[in-house]
């Protein structure tokens, strides 16, 4: 049965993937003579624009008829230490995703900060419906395989909007996948109730997340005078940012260890 649900789901997206790649066209690129032109085209690296354009119009729309008022309704039917507990539930079911990224990146304080947040929010914290792991000095951080693949070297690849899914690139698009299969909850148990329980976590998810930037995103629609520039902007610049932070943190590497230790 769960077998047959996700071969539907991967058919359907598979459909709208393809219907996206039958409306594709390249950005023209600029005359190779005017050199300014050709390093904002560079710098954007957006070479699938007029397609990215569709989907973002397509996931705009999505939002607007459904995913928006489910978040207003949402916000407005839980109050904010309700939401608190479901975000802090929702990570805590993330952590092992998230310590497996932190131990292959190499980074061994971010991964026992990670291994002791789920194992305190997990009991004192009833199922993670209360992070007090933060308040003992164990803070939450976010790692996916995308920033492994950076941390490893891989470069992110042209600029890319996903339906449903957003902005992205080629080497988060790989990871998120790689999160998916990684994750021990898309691996456990079998029936309907499960399928039915992993379904519901990630619609949780995505009315939670959506809640938290409501306001954001209006502001962003009414003022920006070409939202789909400025989403892509703020997503390359989110991005590049938290990767050079988990690039550059190297405490209790080998490295960290030598700077420490005083000279002779």
């Amino acid at each position: 049965m769960r077998a047959t649900v996700h071969s539907r789901f991967l058919a359907r997206l598979g459909a709208v993937v393809l219907g996206a790649a039958l409306l594709s066209a390249c950005a023209t690129a600029p005359n190779p003579a005017d050199g300014e032109a050709v390093a904002e085209f560079n710098a954007l690296n957006d070479p699938l624009e007029p397609t990215n354009r569709v989907i973002y119009e397509i996931n705009d729309g999505i939002d607007v008829v459904i995913l928006r008022p489910l978040a207003l309704v949402y916000r407005a039917v839980l109050p904010d230490p309700a939401r608190q507990g479901v975000r802090n539930v929702l990570d805590n079911l993330a952590s092992p995703v998230v310590l497996a990224n932190d131990m292959m990146q190499g980074k061994p304080k971010r991964a026992g900060d990670t291994f002791m947040r789920l194992v305190i929010n997990s009991t004192i914290g009833v199922a993670g419906l209360f992070d007090v792991a933060t308040g003992l000095g164990y803070p939450r951080h976010s790692s996916d395989f995308g920033m492994t693949l950076a941390v490893w070297g891989a470069g992110e690849g042209p600029y890319l909007m996903l339906p449903l899914l957003g902005p992205s690139n080629p080497r988060d698009a790989v990871g998120r996948g790689a999160d998916i299969a990684m994750d021990p909850f898309t691996w456990i148990g079998k029936g309907s109730t499960v399928d039915a329980l992993g379904y519901a976590r990630t619609g949780t998810n995505a009315v939670d997340t959506r809640s938290r930037y409501i306001d954001d995103l209006d502001r962003l629609k009414a003022q920006a005078l070409d939202p789909y520039a400025t989403v892509r902007s703020l997503y390359k610049q989110n991005r590049q940012a938290t990767i050079k932070e988990v690039i550059a943190d190297d405490r209790g590497t080998a490295a960290a260890a030598r700077r420490a230790a005083p000279s002779r």
